[in-house]
């Protein structure tokens, strides 16, 4: 069994999509191990994603995700990592397959709905980030 991190990010979350995109982890097979909604401070923002502080969109990506509350998942499954990023599709949206996250609730590049680990490896230390290993069942 392999766990992934899933942000469900201010722009889903404001349309009222939450349930929607849970039902597609579920559906797909896998089980939401734990979740939660909350407000990143601009800090935690700025930590979660320290990876891109070099980068020219570092500033306006944590000032998206500290516009609005997020909802952070634990999912759990056969190649969790792997089959979250297929349900989420492509970063940009344009070029997501039909039927995807982005493809049916991202708007942008920059408000793309869902964020998911890259690697198990991220996951564990994305997880670790969010939820105490007490919290995840």
């Amino acid at each position: 069994m392999e766990r992934t991190l899933s942000i469900i990010k201010p722009d889903a979350v404001a349309k009222n999509v939450v349930g929607q995109i849970l039902g597609r982890f579920e559906k797909a097979g896998l089980t939401i191990a734990a979740t939660k909604k909350l407000r990143l401070s601009k800090l935690d923002a700025k930590k979660f994603y320290e990876v891109h502080e070099e980068r020219p969109f570092f500033k306006d990506l944590v000032d998206f995700m500290v516009s609005g509350p997020v909802v952070v998942s634990v999912l759990e499954g056969e190649n969790a990592v792997a089959l979250n990023r297929e349900l989420m599709g492509e970063t940009n949206p344009k070029e997501a397959k039909p039927g995807t996250i982005r493809a049916d609730f991202a708007e942008s590049i920059d408000a793309n709905a869902v964020h998911g680990s890259d690697s198990a490896d991220n996951a564990k230390v994305e997880i670790a980030f969010f939820f105490a290993s007490k919290d995840i069942f």
